[in-house]
């Protein structure tokens, strides 16, 4: 039986519809597996301090994987590997040897370093559990998730092998097993072992998410393997192109990281509250902003080669108008259905009506982001494709410094001015509320993020002058509608309280969701009206066969 469902998940894709479809369905199930995990977590533990130790236990690992980890980047690593073995099977697998064995020891290094100074680097990095009597379930837990960043950064490396010979299904798969094996943690061995099991649940998701390309690396004799005769020149080669990458990747590491450590000097529940309100912000950043930068990133690198600048620029401005198109109003049905979300997907169990409100509040405050979240994703990969990686590089160091400085400055101004934050606690109807200042974080966040946007925006714009015009017009077309549609939303929810009861999470549920369907057909009448060409788009667009388009898999870039 297992070696028929390994067969079946090992097998070639050769039509790209197919693929198309099987990369959507398991994307699609990794997402509701998700959104279990998370709901299992707000169940069992609420926005409370055992949350906060599992959250905050993924800090150092996840550092050191968008550290080391990134340098076998599947996007980096892929063309290597094709290159390599257009000229030779024997020549791919020994620069798959060299690679195996530079990483190998390389994190193996990185985690036996961070394995010996959790215990001194916890107290300095989190200084709100230096003297806290979970420390010891915190430093254990974050020793069992070292093997995290190890497995991944394998299972990337793996993955860039079964890409090139089109075993899509065996990596789509890859991100169901580590979910699964969260689940299992926090349902079968939290019981057993604690904070520690669901430790050990994240740890096996991350050895499955790898293993599950094992046979057929090892059908095909392509498993790496150690070496000594390693080739240095091709190695260096992958780690430079990578350096870029891994340093923007790390600045957003430790800008969240700081937060973090804020945070756990608040209120508990505070690292708890900023993470999940976090992980429920990027849904639509991963199905928005991702999805269209890497649709567009392949044409973007032709483009430039080709050096058809008016293509090229062309491509740009129509990724950016409908990543505005359909991020604004989900942003706005987001900041006014956010209660709803946060109650329908994360309430029950342990996680109380007092947990949702500050959740969906922080929720509220990372939404006004999301625009600016998926358009750098785009700008980034803009310039990845003309070979510019200094300057994403630089404006994310940038970004990552101002979200420090406010996340610290916020922080301070919140307990010194009663003021402000009486301010931020009636705006987000949150009055009253223990815990509230783990908003501010969340403030510090959006801004260093608008801040980026804008950066990142001004200087396409000073190469590109012909971008901004039409972009900005699609953005007063769309910011107008939604609007409307969050006001009509709005008063629907009034209506429909009376509607559904309240007590119950399927009527929240309902509420949420007949008032957000009231909201997009007015946004829908509203843009209708004013002609609005991005709908006309889509509508084209719905109209064709769009599941035979060739559907990039994504790679792992965080725990």
């Amino acid at each position: 039986m297992v070696k028929r469902l390994f067969a079946v998940i090992g097998r070639e894709i050769n039509g790209l519809h197919e693929a198309a479809y099987l990369l959507a369905g398991f994307a699609l199930l990794s997402q509701l597996l998700a959104l279990v995990r998370d709901k299992l977590l707000a169940y069992n533990f609420g926005a409370g301090h055992d949350l906060d130790i599992y959250y905050a236990a993924f800090r150092i690992p996840d550092l050191i994987f968008v550290s080391v980890g990134s340098l076998v980047s599947a996007s980096i690593l892929l063309p290597f590997f094709i290159e390599r073995f257009e000229k030779g099977r024997d020549e791919g697998k020994k620069f798959s040897n060299s690679i195996f064995t530079v990483f190998f020891g390389l994190m193996i290094v990185a985690s036996a370093i961070a394995f010996f100074l959790v215990p001194y680097l916890i107290p300095f990095l989190l200084p709100g559990f230096a003297d806290d009597s979970s420390l010891p379930d915190l430093i254990l837990s974050s020793r069992i998730m070292l093997l995290s960043p190890f497995l991944l950064g394998l299972s990337n490396l793996f993955s860039s092998v079964t890409q090139m010979h089109r075993r899509f299904l065996v990596y789509a798969a890859s991100p169901l097993f580590y979910n699964i094996s969260i689940i299992v943690g926090i349902v079968a061995l939290y019981p057993i072992f604690g904070i520690a099991g669901l430790a050990v649940g994240v740890a096996l998701g991350a050895f499955f998410h790898m293993a599950i390309q094992i046979p057929f690396m090892t059908e095909t004799r392509l498993l790496p393997r150690f070496t000594r005769t390693i080739q240095w020149p091709n190695v260096k080669k992958v780690i430079f192109l990578s350096l870029p990458r891994t340093i923007t990747l790390s600045a957003s590491q430790l800008a969240t990281f700081f937060l973090t450590a804020l945070a756990s000097l608040m209120s508990k529940g505070s690292i708890a509250v900023f993470s999940l309100s976090f992980n429920l912000q990027s849904v639509p950043l991963t199905i928005i902003g991702s999805s269209y930068s890497s649709a567009i990133f392949p044409d973007l690198s032709r483009l430039y080669v080709q050096g058809n600048r008016q293509e090229f620029l062309e491509k740009m401005i129509a990724a950016a108008r409908h990543i505005i198109f359909w991020s604004t109003p989900i942003m706005v049905l987001f900041i006014v259905l956010r209660a709803q979300i946060v109650r329908t997907v994360l309430g029950a169990g342990a996680f109380d009506w007092a947990d949702t409100r500050l959740t969906a509040a922080s929720l509220a405050i990372f939404m006004i982001s999301v625009i600016g979240q998926s358009l750098i994703v785009l700008f980034v990969r803009a310039f990845y494709a003309e070979g510019k990686t200094t300057k994403p590089l630089l404006i994310n160091i940038i970004s990552a410094a101002v979200i420090v400085i406010l996340g610290y400055v916020l922080t301070k101004l919140f307990f010194a001015y009663p003021i402000f934050r009486f301010f931020l606690e009636d705006l987000l109807k949150v009055s009253g509320q223990q815990g509230t200042s783990a908003l501010v974080l969340a403030t510090a966040y959006s801004i260093g993020v608008m801040l980026n946007t804008v950066l990142h925006w001004w200087i396409f714009h000073k190469k590109f002058p012909l971008f901004s015009r039409p972009v900005f017009s699609t953005l007063f077309h769309i910011f107008s509608a939604s609007i409307i549609m969050g006001y009509a939303a709005f008063l629907s929810l009034r209506l429909f309280v009376l509607v559904f009861p309240l007590t119950k999470v399927w009527g929240v549920f309902l509420q949420g969701f007949c008032a957000g369907l009231v909201g997009l057909v007015v946004g829908v009448i509203v843009l209708r009206i004013l002609k609005n060409p991005e709908l006309q788009e889509v509508w084209v667009t719905l109209h064709r066969k769009i599941w035979k388009a060739k559907v990039p898999p994504a790679e792992v870039e965080h725990i």
